[in-house]
């Protein structure tokens, strides 16, 4: 997508100089497509850094071939509607061969799933850094926060 012309235009008539304002959907589109891009580059960043820091606190050994092998990769080209991202472990030269595994299971390891761990654990702090970019969704973080740390609650129809 590519950035959208300028909304406002000036026009000289007899000596006068006119500013007209044009409403420009394609504009709004643009930016709201960039700052959604920028927030899922971030969110990116963020889970694989906890993805590491939790790996590393499960196994004894660190050899940060594991950490090395956790990628992201932001979508959003021009058949892309909204922008998505994509976070998995991407061997890379046969380090972190043995997180696919770990993370997924086998015949031989068990399925220890760290990383959907990660991003399920971590959801509100998932949407604070997209709201810090979308300012309409600064509201819902502080109300899924207050779900997430809500603990049960018991009630009739009396109450």
């Amino acid at each position: 997508m590519s950035a959208p012309k300028s909304v406002v235009k000036l026009h000289s008539k007899n000596g006068k100089t006119e500013v007209t304002y044009t409403s420009d959907v394609e504009a709004a589109d643009y930016y709201l497509h960039e700052l959604s891009r920028a927030a899922m580059r971030d969110v990116g960043k963020f889970v694989c850094r906890a993805f590491r820091d939790e790996y590393y606190q499960h196994f004894d050994r660190e050899t940060k071939s594991a950490g090395k092998a956790t990628r992201y990769q932001v979508i959003a080209g021009a058949k892309t509607k909204y922008p998505r991202v994509q976070i998995g472990l991407k061997p890379k030269d046969g380090k972190g061969f043995y997180a696919y595994f770990q993370e997924f299971g086998s015949s031989k390891q068990p399925k220890l799933g760290l990383l959907t761990g990660v991003v399920q654990d971590n959801i509100p702090e998932i949407i604070k850094i997209e709201s810090q970019y979308l300012d309409g969704l600064s509201g819902e973080a502080e109300r899924l926060a207050a779900l997430v740390n809500e603990g049960d609650y018991d009630g009739d129809a009396d109450e």
